[in-house]
């Protein structure tokens, strides 16, 4: 079993889920609904740095009413998934892009950074616990995984605007089931006109609540639409595609590119999004990386020079775009690819994280 330097002390519950009822679970988890028998904490004060390496039995927290989170909302999160192989070992996927990015996401919120060691070491740890919470694929179409949510939280009690001296670092791990439970099929998606998920200066680049709290009014207005997901555009011109609420886009064109928006500091960099780009150079694709216009989105499509336009993301992997809401009209491709594109890199995507096929780029990171 893989070990890490770092060392973390073992605190095992004494109430373990059942087997019987782990069982139960595991064949019908959802997402987030369901929550491992352990999770790790590690704590940081100003004065001592990271301490306290524990995994300890899953509960709830304890904080003061004055916890800084609570109020002015320092915190971050990530989202990363353990794999369980056909030989019973249980593999993640790229775990040094979250650690990276985790940390860039830190620096903005101005929280305390957490090295390759410590991150990838929480996870290990964890994992070694409760490694059978991983479900078993059924077949080559079964996506179950375990969900892993390592986050970050000002847990210094004061009522003052500064960055908090006393903060603690959590991962909570999640049974999975596939995200599409009926196949997938290309989901619509909601241009947003009066909300903005970003500015340039803020924190649109880094993974914190705050980001995902002011897309909620956008998500329910595209729900009231009849779609899916959400879209965002620059705040500056309202003319730029940026990516949806919690996804990257790509554009693909039939001269063989391979279309995202660029990174700035008002989108996120996805791991998935970063991961598409390699496999697309191996797939014979063009990858750009540039500004893409709502305009060029709506020509394109009516011309048939865009062919297909997918989302991504660790949750969905990669989902088909079939047509795009607003106010005044629906944009949808001219005509019926099958989106050939975006199922071949979503296969060629997973079968690497299941182990199916070589780890070329080596992404893969065994846990048990």
């Amino acid at each position: 079993m893989p070990t890490s330097s770092t060392s973390f002390e073992v605190l095992p519950s004494n109430q373990p889920t059942a087997g019987s009822i782990r069982d139960n679970i595991l064949a019908n988890p959802g997402f987030g609904k369901y929550f491992t028998d352990h999770m790790v904490n590690v704590r940081w004060t100003v004065d001592a740095g990271w301490h306290g390496h524990q995994v300890r039995p899953y509960g709830p927290l304890t904080l003061d009413p004055a916890a800084s989170v609570l109020h002015y909302g320092q915190e971050i999160f990530e989202g990363i998934k353990a794999y369980r192989h056909a030989d019973g070992s249980v593999w993640t996927f790229r775990p040094e892009k979250n650690a990276e990015r985790f940390r860039r996401s830190a620096r903005r919120l101005a929280l305390p950074e957490l090295t390759d060691e410590d991150f990838i070491g929480s996870i290990k740890a964890l994992l070694a616990q409760d490694h059978t919470w991983v479900p078993t694929p059924s077949s080559d179409t079964d996506e179950c995984s375990l969900y892993l949510r390592p986050f970050m939280i000002a847990s210094e009690a004061f009522l003052g605007v500064r960055p908090a001296h006393e903060v603690d670092y959590y991962v909570i791990a999640s049974p999975a089931a596939s995200y599409f439970k009926g196949g997938i099929s290309p989901v619509s998606i909601w241009l947003s006109s009066h909300y903005k998920r970003a500015a340039a200066g803020g924190t649109g680049f880094a993974k914190c609540g705050g980001n995902y709290a002011a897309s909620l009014a956008a998500q329910k207005e595209a729900e009231s639409h009849g779609c899916g997901q959400v879209v965002f555009l620059d705040a500056a011109e309202s003319k730029w595609i940026e990516e949806l609420g919690g996804m990257n886009l790509f554009f693909v064109f039939k001269d063989g590119r391979l279309v995202t928006p660029r990174l700035t500091d008002t989108i996120l960099e996805g791991v998935t999004r970063n991961s598409v780009l390699t496999l697309a150079k191996d797939e014979g694709l063009t990858p750009e990386e540039r500004p893409i216009s709502i305009d060029e989105w709506r020509e394109g499509a009516a011309s048939g020079e865009i062919t297909e336009v997918f989302a991504c993301g660790t949750a969905a992997v990669i989902t088909p775009v079939g047509e795009l809401v607003t106010e005044d009209e629906r944009i949808r491709l001219n005509g019926d690819g099958g989106n050939e594109v975006a199922m071949r890199i979503r296969k060629k995507l997973l079968d690497v994280q299941y182990g199916r096929s070589e780890d070329k780029h080596g992404w893969l990171t065994q846990l048990v």
